[in-house]
């Protein structure tokens, strides 16, 4: 058994769907496909659900207007004449749903439901286009066996208990299902949050311990740095689970942060692969070593610095404790620190509770808050023992860098810049450590 992941881009018009369907014809069965929203839908579907908020009727009939539009097209190229209608009329169907979600009172799980439609209408669409073209296939609804618990530690052996049995049951060479929809630890509809379809992926291979996982996007493979912003970048074929996770978490958009979390105790290969060039090696994620050192840089925005600076620090037993304990109970992650006899230096990526942060840590220290900052990530496994590795620090001369992290990770030098300066990061540092000659002017 494998498990094909293919996103928003992949799935976004009938031209594309058809582009998956050859890769189905040409990839090893049994397989279970994991298929995100067309592109563009979650965004229709989440401002949807603002206007759900605000009561705004117009708004609403406008974005239902629009998914109408958008489904209607796809089935119009992908459907015989004589298969329109019904599929026009399940999307109709599904429409009326959403439409009655939204001008209902609000509820816990209102968002979870309006916004995971967008994987609902384009799974019946995909499932009965394979049925037209005489490809048998078992459509699976996610809500029914991915109960995941909490996104943070999916409880795999749950959804295996609720996958397994429907497999059994409804045998074929091919199953369609939803990513990002699953059910939280109170049973109720949630979502793995944004790109979480990649997560999905895993955690359904880790339950049913497939052969292996592959992620199908608009890029062949993961980039040694990022292709938006710097010329000359290079897929990389292979990357160890603990090097995809760093890159991941540190801003890689080709892949959701915690997607190799599920596979890596059960040694199942993850391969990122191009829809668009199906031909092409793509990456491969693994616990695999093909060579140690620098791979690749990512850059993650959207960064906030604060720093805590207290006389009493010095020595003062129980200060850190005391300091983490407020992040805690905010419940805010942080992604690096560093410490001096009297100050401390962090960074959060999520701002929610940063005025009620503030106000706790004032009570104790001198708070200073810094935002619009980006953390430069540069992975390889085994980094800190690369011999090049200290042509990054060059960067110290033309670029301000508010904080250093290295050593913590032996596969992670992470370095803050204002994000003003995240492009000459980036590309200062492609020059120093992947090219032979020349650096940014």
């Amino acid at each position: 058994m494998n498990v094909l992941k293919f996103g928003g881009t992949s799935v976004g018009s009938a031209q594309n769907i058809r582009k998956v369907v050859e890769i189905l014809g040409v990839t090893e069965n049994p397989k279970i496909v994991v298929l995100s929203a067309m592109s563009g839908v979650t965004n229709m579907l989440v401002s949807l659900n603002q206007a759900s908020i605000d009561k705004n009727a117009t708004a609403i009939q406008e974005v239902l207007a629009q998914l109408k539009a958008k489904h209607y097209e796809a089935i119009a190229d992908l459907f015989s004449a004589e298969n329109q209608p019904e599929a026009q009329a399940q999307i109709d169907s599904f429409l009326a749903n959403i439409e009655q979600i939204a001008a209902s009172g609000r509820t816990l799980t209102t968002y979870a439901e309006l916004v995971t439609y967008g994987e609902t209408m384009l799974t019946w669409i995909f499932s009965q286009y394979l049925t037209q073209e005489g490809v048998s296939n078992v459509l699976l609804d996610a809500s029914s066996f991915m109960n995941v618990g909490t996104v943070e530690n999916p409880d795999i052996e749950a959804v295996s208990k609720a996958l397994l049995p429907q497999l059994e049951q409804n045998p074929s060479q091919i199953y369609i299902t939803q990513g990002f929809v699953c059910r939280d630890d109170r049973g109720a509809l949630a979502t793995l949050k944004r790109g979480g379809s990649d997560f999905s992926a895993t955690i359904i291979a880790a339950a049913v311990n497939a052969d292996g996982v592959q992620i199908w996007t608009d890029i062949d493979g993961l980039h040694n740095n990022d292709p938006r912003y710097v010329e000359e970048t290079n897929p990389i074929e292979h990357l160890t689970y603990n090097e995809a996770a760093e890159l991941a978490y540190f801003g890689a958009k080709i892949l959701h942060p915690q997607t190799v979390a599920p596979v890596i105790d059960r040694d199942i290969p993850v391969w990122l692969k191009n829809t668009f060039e199906p031909s092409a090696a793509g990456t491969k994620i693994s616990n695999e070593y093909h060579n140690r050192g620098l791979k690749a840089i990512s850059a993650k925005d959207g960064i906030t610095a604060i720093k805590i600076r207290s006389n009493r620090m010095l020595g003062a037993h129980g200060f850190l404790r005391t300091i983490f304990e407020v992040f805690d109970r905010h419940e805010t992650s942080i992604d690096m620190i560093t410490t001096s006899e009297v100050a401390i230096s962090l960074t959060i990526d999520d701002t929610t509770n940063l005025q009620a942060i503030k106000n706790e840590l004032s009570v104790i220290a001198e708070v200073t808050v810094e935002e619009d900052h980006s953390i430069i990530c540069i992975v390889g496994e085994n980094l800190i023992a690369d011999q090049e590795s200290y042509k990054a620090f060059g960067i110290l001369n033309s670029i301000p860098v508010r904080m250093i992290a290295y050593g913590g990770s032996n596969n992670n030098i992470s370095l803050l810049v204002p994000t003003r300066e995240k492009i000459n990061a980036l590309r200062y540092l492609n020059a120093q450590l992947f090219q032979l000659q020349g650096a940014i002017a």
